[in-house]
């Protein structure tokens, strides 16, 4: 199950002219028999809503006033989100415009034309508020309150992940909640702006469209919508022709095979960045504590305390907690075993609330062999959020290589480890005489598409980046890749070990030993070949090649290249 809650808009949307009717509440009743819940995310107030609403009990929680205000009808409970405005807000308005205007446990709302009036007095108080409208209505709340503040709070507090949520509506004030659900959905009777933005536009107008929608949910999960929300999809590489290599957040079981040192652990990184970035969850079994330094990831278990699975679970109940699982004091006969009972736990989390939403299995041969089938562990139907990680693909337990319906294959050997997988998935057609480019060293192959493989260039991750800036900028190079400055006649011989050294060097050096090596291209060839940075090189290459600049101006011109690079980030 991908999605795990549907988040509707009450008028307009789940309420056709002020009621819901009975076909519409079956619908959501339906949804939540499968074990999924409902969210109701309105303008109106608690009470309101619960005098025009008498079938409320379906929705697991209700989000109120635009954002403000969180109510659970099982235990009756209402949480104010923020502090209401200052009374005399709502009395100096309604003098002003000589009706009288409404006042919830948060917000303050009249009607247009009055949002010209409200603006003036908001200033003239000096109040942080702000004003959203809603067909004809006039909000007024406190500065970054809306639908989709509540409805985050409302999703944790559930357990679950917008990632993991469609959104319904049909207004103005719902485009905020819409855009950080996974799915935003509009509608037919929708105003255009909010359809022009929407994944999907039901055909039925109101809460025919809600009905409509549950069950479309019920049926198949969304899943024809996954080619149209391309804005999702993980960017891992680069295609020959330069165009990006992207997977789907949701797609079923790969595989990540190359030797060791051919670059796994950076892909899998990227891919663990990009998810972090989307918002997803992730979790990675780590027997080798190679991820330990993750960002925004907690690692558990060292050398000395194995983590239980008991201590994975608990810190993955945070929905924005990803956890790299070490196994380094798991001894490596009692790897496979961890595995087993891990994984039904993190499997049955994600029955639960949708996460995690990956889970990453590096060395993979360790901890589900190719002698062992992992008992205990029953993969749901179509398993999705699973990377496999090895160094050979025929050394994992057959019944995980053959689920997998994607293969990332890394490294000089890349050729001959897709034919070694193809060959024992017993899959036609295989690919045959795949041409390896100089520079791309890595191979994607589809299940769907078996004859066919794509050659692509990896990307360097975020946190090889930091770390490259580090090293670079103002760690210690090896004495025969630092830069000497020695002038024309040799005189001199003051070594750079570093970016941040070579510039205070540069700035001391008189004109004529700052020229010599200008002019024979040392200070391009240098950040080419043991910087490695070909971006900073060809800059310099630039500044190397514009004769009759000064020996200041040229100096300059190198040092704004490298403190926009390297200082400012070490």
């Amino acid at each position: 199950m991908r999605y795990h809650v549907l988040a509707a808009d009450y008028d307009g949307t789940l309420a056709t002219h002020g009621t819901v009717p009975p076909a519409t509440v079956e619908a959501i009743k339906r949804l939540r028999a499968s074990g999924r819940k409902f969210v109701l995310v309105t303008g109106r107030e608690v009470d309101d809503v619960l005098q025009v609403f008498p079938d409320n009990e379906i929705c697991d929680r209700i989000v109120a006033e635009n954002g403000a205000v969180v109510y659970n009808p099982a235990t009756k409970e209402t949480q104010n989100l923020a502090e209401p405005p200052p009374l005399a807000f709502a009395e100096k308005l309604a003098q002003r415009i000589g009706q009288s205007v409404a006042v919830g446990r948060v917000i303050v709302a009249t009607w247009q034309p009055h949002e010209a009036v409200a603006l003036e007095l908001i200033n003239e108080m000096a109040l942080e508020l702000q004003i959203i409208f809603n067909k004809g209505a006039v909000m007024i709340l406190p500065t970054g309150v809306n639908k989709a503040v509540g409805l985050k709070t409302a999703l944790t507090e559930l357990g679950v992940s917008t990632r993991s949520t469609v959104g319904v509506g049909d207004a103005e004030n719902d485009h905020a909640f819409l855009s950080v659900c996974e799915c935003g959905v509009a509608v037919a009777n929708a105003l255009p702006p909010l359809k022009e933005r929407a994944d999907l536009v039901t055909a039925g107008i109101g809460s025919e469209g809600v009905a409509e929608l549950a069950d479309r949910m019920l049926r198949d999960d969304l899943a024809d919508m996954d080619d149209v929300m391309k804005r999702h999809h993980l960017s891992i590489g680069r295609r020959v022709d330069g165009t990006a290599l992207t997977l789907s957040p949701y797609r079923g079981p790969m595989l990540l095979a190359g030797s060791s040192g051919g670059g796994k652990s950076t892909m899998a990184t990227v891919l663990m960045e990009a998810l972090v970035e989307h918002g997803y969850q992730s979790v990675i079994i780590d027997p080798e504590g190679d991820f330990r330094d993750l960002p925004e990831t907690t690692s558990l278990g060292d050398a000395q305390h194995p983590p239980s699975p008991s201590e994975v679970i608990a810190l993955l109940e945070d929905t924005k907690q990803n956890v790299s699982v070490s196994l380094i004091g798991v001894p490596l006969i009692d790897r496979p075993a961890y595995f087993e009972s891990l994984m039904p736990h993190l499997l049955e989390l994600r029955a639960r609330t949708g996460r995690p939403h990956w889970i990453f299995v590096d060395e993979t041969h360790h901890v589900a062999p190719a002698d062992r089938h992992p008992s205990g562990i029953t993969l749901p139907a179509h398993p999705h959020g699973l990377l496999y990680i090895t160094v050979r693909p025929e050394h994992v337990a057959p019944a995980l290589l053959e689920s997998i319906d994607a293969a990332f294959l890394v490294g000089s050997h890349a050729p001959e480890a897709l034919s070694e997988l193809t060959r024992s998935l017993k899959v036609q057609p295989r690919p045959k005489n795949v041409p390896t480019p100089e520079g791309i060293q890595a191979l994607a192959w589809f299940r769907a598409d078996p004859g066919r493989a794509v050659l692509f260039e990896r990307v360097t991750p975020k946190t090889e980046r930091r770390r490259h800036v580090r090293k670079y900028a103002t760690g210690e190079l090896e004495p025969e890749k630092s830069f000497y400055f020695r002038g024309p006649h040799m005189k001199l011989n003051l070594r750079a070990h570093n970016l941040l050294l070579f510039m205070q060097l540069a700035e001391g050096v008189d004109a004529d030993t700052w020229l010599h090596h200008l002019h024979q291209g040392d200070y391009s060839r240098w950040f080419r070949d043991a910087i490695r940075d070909p971006d900073l090189a060809e800059e310099a290459a630039g500044v190397e090649a514009a004769r009759g600049l000064t020996a200041d101006e040229s100096r300059e011109r190198i040092r704004a290249a490298i403190d926009s690079r390297y200082t400012a980030a070490a």
